[in-house]
């Protein structure tokens, strides 16, 4: 039984729904799944969000013709959420009990590798998979195709493992996938002679090959790094297959055009990964004259790591990545070899050469503490599925600009070891050393390979540094930098015991170091904090404590102007707005009412009407409808057409109610009640409605959908009623609170984009260097806002509020938490909160809910906050206007 993809044209956007779908563990992070809104597509399916932790994945699931890429940085983790994926294909799209997954890779490396590791129960794809289905799961090697029997496919989610190259070619004769045999013949017992789309041996019948066996049952089909399956024949391969979906997993989504492919529907920054641990960042860059130099600086960069690894808790052995010159040019594999031996000294054994003819680390695991490998020669042979991370150091002898596959060569040394940031600051970097006779060459160079790796252009931009601070170009690496922070100085006669006792009070805060005539150096970069000065005062010998005091006294006079507010300390709250709740004070937050809120399931209806959920039989199909949208199931022939009322052992209302209590369950909802709700529901739809069990047992799937929209819909009914209950009702208890506030402060958002444009605020907290980049243009509506407000007289400092930011101020709504873009003070003391909107949206039920809250906030304040929706043009008024009636 399967869903013609024609149907899908008669559907209409879903609406989004924020409700869990599953949750798992992988890697020691939390993956949730999330229904997704469905942009203006030609078809649309079923889509689905994933999280892991702060990074943002969608699987969407369209048309096979025009497949899903998930993409995201290299290290992103891409091919977890791939077997996260197939039980969500399952339930969203394919539902089907047990799909039949074809899993494809673009090498047999990567292939023997995929199958050992989807074959071990204690991996995590394999964890992911069994977590799905009740561990009834069977992995084949595509080699051992013949060993797949029909109760394989019947009772187990089956994932058969091959290259893209096996199934992809223009001529199949002599091919065993798609060549007859006899060991296949149980499979297409039943499949008859006319069945359309099968291959057929010369007397008409239908083959027995594996193709064929994938063309009956449509595959899910996954496509690992799927920038090496974009030709013509991988259509033709598609038609062949039959797939019901497809999702294909690349760095790097362009065509061959090399334009951005139009399906992405979300994707994954690097600088979400650095925050979760996973890849180094930023690229210390070293440029040299000369291959010659770059592979001693490679070296000696890789025994500066070396040393620093020593005090890491854990095992790191940081290894030098060559990329090596082909044969015909001057540094080849040979050559580069040679030279490390000759002229820098490197013990052989500590020399490993991978390319295609010479593959020297098959077998070697470089993880190993016993392995003596520290030095890698390759020229392409590296790319996907090579993923030790102890490699850090990556050495091109080419110029950049002509050298190849350097993009999946970088890849490799980007991945964090552990997936955990380390202790020494160097260790949580990646290092290229490169050779560019034309300074600055490189640094450009690298920042468009990083782009092409899926990097933000942003992003590769701020994740590339110098390794030496010092240009002779005023343009810096790439143009306008921000300015350095000030540096204090300031030198004392002390003994060696007070430099350690310095560096152990201050930690990584001071810098301290003797000089040549016996004195000790303090330094400290940018603000010279209250805790830094008492600290250095109390270690300092009495003597020194006057003249230290001075200097540090002097320097802040100095450098007051140079520093942002936030760098010279100023405190930037925000009052919370707080509720009464039995007797106690406590966010003003939806989720903290909830837990407050005794509610029951059995007090909502099970019902569903004829527009909710209903089946229709017809000649050959039969029509099932949820909220009026249509979708039509159809058979494959007429001989496989059962009666929508033909009884099935083991077909029971009980036996739905309990397969529905394992699909929809919640957590906050108690398994009793559901059960309960379950059966009632259930008997409804026999009794009153008349529909058969086994319709319903054929439908389950969607029925399971709509039971989970419905149990989501009578959550938020409630939550509205409490939120309503604890904020606005007469007896509510509402107050805002500097006690519970919300602090700005310096490097609070470090990892957001910043605003790269001309304009510099004269009043942004953290300075008119670290201005978050606003929604939509750098010149548009947002942009100008900002200006207005950086323009308002009495104005002491705003700061520009990222949505969605765990360091951001908020206020609740009934559904969610709201950012409001600005957050000012004004010199009297005063707060003004500032929502911009667009025309478009400004008369929403959104931007009313929004209007609402932020009065009432306002309301509570006693006159120290302000709050206002700012819009283009308010009854002629302009921005600045509408901001300027509201302050005075």
């Amino acid at each position: 039984m399967t869903c013609p993809l024609s149907s899908l044209d008669q559907l209409q956007p879903a609406e989004f729904d924020a409700g869990e779908l599953f949750s798992g563990q992988t890697s020691g992070r939390r993956i949730k799944g999330y229904q997704s809104p469905c942009l203006h597509t030609p078809t649309w399916g079923s889509g689905y969000l994933f999280h892991d932790a702060m990074r943002e994945v969608v699987v969407w699931f369209l048309d096979p013709t025009d497949p899903l890429y998930v993409f995201g940085p290299t290290g992103g983790g891409k091919t977890i959420l791939a077997a996260h994926a197939v039980g969500i294909a399952r339930d969203a799209w394919i539902e089907k009990d047990f799909p039949l997954v074809l899993w494809l890779v673009p090498s047999n490396t990567i292939r023997l590798q995929t199958v050992d590791a989807l074959k071990n129960t204690r991996h995590p794809y394999r964890r992911a998979l069994d977590e799905a289905f009740s561990g009834r799961v069977r992995v084949f090697d595509i080699a051992d195709f013949t060993h797949i029997r029909p109760h394989d496919i019947r009772d187990h989610c089956c994932i058969v493992v091959g290259t893209i190259q096996a199934l992809r070619v223009s001529n199949t004769e002599g091919r065993k996938v798609y060549s007859h045999n006899e060991e296949m013949e149980p499979h297409f017992s039943t499949v008859l002679k006319t069945a359309p789309g099968l291959e057929k041996l010369e007397d008409g019948t239908v083959k027995f090959s594996f193709a064929n066996l994938m063309h009956v049952h449509r595959p899910l089909m996954i496509v690992d790094e799927a920038h090496n399956a974009v030709t013509g024949l991988t259509r033709d391969m598609q038609a062949r297959v039959n797939p019901c979906a497809i999702i294909e997993l690349t760095a790097t989504p362009r065509d061959k055009s090399g334009q951005l492919l139009s399906n992405i529907l979300h994707s994954v920054t690097a600088q979400e990964l650095k925050l979760e641990e996973m890849i180094k960042l930023p690229i210390m860059l070293s440029e040299h004259d000369t291959w010659q130099n770059a592979v001693n600086g490679a070296i000696a960069g890789r025994a500066a790591l070396a040393d620093s690894a020593k005090d890491d808790p854990d095992y790191i052995r940081p290894i030098v990545l060559f990329q090596a010159q082909p044969k015909n040019q001057e540094v080849t594999v040979e050559a580069l070899k040679k030279h490390l031996m000759d002229v820098e000294q490197i013990p052989e054994e500590k020399i490993a050469i991978a390319t295609g003819d010479q593959r020297e680390l098959d077998g070697i695991d470089l993880f190993d503490k016993a392995c003596p490998i520290e030095y890698i020669i390759t020229v392409e042979a590296l790319k996907e599925g090579w993923d030790c991370s102890f490699a850090y150091v990556f050495c091109s002898v080419s110029r950049i600009q002509s050298a190849v596959d350097v993009e999946q060569l970088l890849g490799r040394v980007l991945r964090m070891p552990y997936a955990k940031r380390r202790k020494a600051a160097d260790l949580n970097k990646a290092h290229a050393y490169l050779s560019e006779p034309s300074f600055g060459a490189a640094a450009r160079s690298l920042a468009d390979k990083l782009v092409a790796m899926g990097f933000e252009e942003d992003e590769a931009l701020d994740n590339i540094e110098p390794a030496q601070r010092e240009f002779d170009d005023q343009d810096g690496l790439f143009g306008p930098r921000e300015k350095p922070k000030p540096t204090f100085k300031h030198t004392v006669t002390a003994t060696p015991e007070v430099l350690t006792t310095i560096t152990e009070k201050t930690a990584s805060m001071v810098a301290v170091r003797e000089t040549e005539n016996g004195k000790v150096e303090i330094t400290v970069t940018g603000r010279v904090d209250d805790e830094v000065e008492k600290a250095i005062l109390e270690a300092l010998p009495e003597t020194e404590r006057k003249g230290f005091t001075e200097a540090v006294t002097k320097y802040r006079a100095e450098v007051k102007d140079q520093l942002s507010f936030a760098e010279q300390d100023e405190v930037f709250q925000v009052p919370r707005l707080m509720s009464e709740i039995q007797g106690s004070l406590e966010f003003a937050d939806a989720d903290v009412f909830m837990e407050f809120h005794d509610w029951s399931l059995l007090h909502h209806s099970p019902r569903m009407g004829e527009k909710e959920f209903s089946i229709r039989e017809t000649a050959r199909s039969f029509e099932i409808d949820i909220d009026g949208n249509q979708v039509t199931y159809q058979f494959a022939n007429e001989e496989e057409q059962l009666a929508l009322d033909i009884d099935v052992d083991g077909w029971t209302p009980e036996a739905l109610v309990l397969w529905l209590d394992r699909q929809v369950r919640q957590p906050d909802i108690h398994q009793s009640e559901l059960l309960k709700w379950l059966r009632d529901l259930i008997g409804h739809l026999i009794t009153n409605r008349g529909m058969h069990i086994s319709a319903l047992m054929r439908c389950k799937f969607l029925l399971a959908r709509k039971v989970r929209d419905k149990l989501a819909e009578i959550r938020q009914q409630e939550r509205r009623g409490v939120y309503q209950h604890y904020l606005f009702a007469p007896e509510a208890r509402v107050q805002v609170s500097f006690d519970e506030a919300f602090s700005f402060r310096d490097g609070m958002y470090f990892d957001q984009r910043r605003y790269r444009g001309r304009w510099k605020p004269r009043k942004h907290f953290l300075g008119s260097d670290h201005v978050p980049a606003f929604d939509g243009t750098d010149e548009g509506e947002e942009f100008q806002c900002a200006q207005a407000i950086d323009s308002l007289p009495g104005l002491k400092y705003w700061i520009r509020n990222v949505a969605r930011h765990p360091n951001s101020f908020w206020l609740p709504t009934a559904t969610d938490k709201f950012y409001p873009d600005f957050v000012a003070q004004m010199d009297d003391g005063r707060l003004l909160v500032v929502e911009y909107k667009g025309a478009h949206i400004a008369d929403g039920p959104d931007t009313a809910e929004k209007r609402t809250i932020g009065a009432l906030w306002q309301k509570q304040s006693s006159g120290k906050g302000l709050f206002i929706v700012v819009e283009k043009i308010v009854g002629g008024k302009d921005m600045r206007t509408q901001l300027m009636e509201k302050i005075t």
